[in-house]
């Protein structure tokens, strides 16, 4: 069995990915600790009864001291401010890594590069089967219609609790267009419009729009428009479970690996 330790237990993915682990949507893991900030309500509470699923037997802790049995893996999705911290506890255990958090800035970047020296890590915005082809085509549509006249605009939704804006998946989606038209994308993105513009719209620019409201789980489109025609491809995700599954594949992968960064399309053998 494969031991697995929740960082942000309590949060909406935390328990989505303790309630899939419990019920064995993924064979061969086993829940040995679950974490969450010192402020919340649920520290001291079985983690499977706050995820709405059998009790597990492992309370959520408040820090790493509240773990008694190593884990074979760790799933992180807890909050940026946290992740330097994780890295030093985790490089010097030598457990393996799955991080879904995001708004992760270069500081937290470098220090992921500093742990895959040492340790496995995976790291994706979305690990969805899903989404992990959708950046593929992206990259594949961007490369054909390179220098063809298609402007790139990428929308996304979300619920209104999410405080990171654009989503690190709408990011990971402007990467992958990026790279198919040979751009570089900190030079080209605009994050939103408003007010009048004295100029038209640069032709290398790929633009952000990000939607917050109700309880949207997660929706992205990528947009090609040109004179006289568009194209969209799109994924709409309806329950965290397929984020939750993605995770728990990641960690169950891990396992076996040599230290490195890793993505979600070398997980699903893409």
């Amino acid at each position: 069995m494969t031991r697995i330790a929740m960082m942000g237990a309590a949060g909406r993915m935390g328990k989505a990915i303790i309630r899939c682990l419990l019920t064995e949507q993924v064979p061969g893991l086993t829940l040995v600790g679950a974490i969450d900030h010192a402020d919340s309500p649920f520290i001291g509470e079985d983690a499977g009864t706050v995820a709405g699923a059998s009790a597990a037997g492992v309370p959520i802790g408040a820090d790493w001291d509240s773990i008694s049995d190593h884990p074979d893996v760790v799933i992180d999705f807890s909050h940026p401010a946290a992740l330097a911290g994780t890295a030093a506890r985790l490089t010097e255990w030598g457990c393996g890594w799955v991080i879904g958090t995001t708004g992760l800035g270069a500081e937290q970047q470098q220090a992921i590069d500093a742990a895959a020296k040492k340790i496995p890590v995976v790291i994706a915005p979305n690990m969805s089967l899903g989404i992990n082809l959708l950046l593929q085509l992206v990259e594949d549509a961007a490369r054909a219609l390179k220098d063809r006249g298609y402007d790139i605009e990428i929308v996304e939704r979300h619920h209104r609790r999410k405080k990171d804006a654009p989503s690190g998946t709408a990011l990971g989606l402007g990467e992958a267009a990026a790279r198919g038209v040979e751009w570089a994308l900190d030079d080209v993105a605009c994050h939103g419009r408003s007010g009048m513009s004295e100029q038209e719209r640069p032709d290398q620019q790929i633009g952000f729009h990000a939607i917050r409201g109700g309880d949207f789980v997660g929706d992205h489109t990528v947009i090609y428009a040109a004179e006289g025609e568009s194209l969209e491809l799109s994924h709409r995700a309806t329950s965290r479970d397929t984020f939750a599954i993605g995770a728990l594949q990641a960690a169950a992968w891990l396992k076996q690996r040599a230290a490195g960064r890793y993505s979600m399309r070398d997980v699903l053998g893409l």
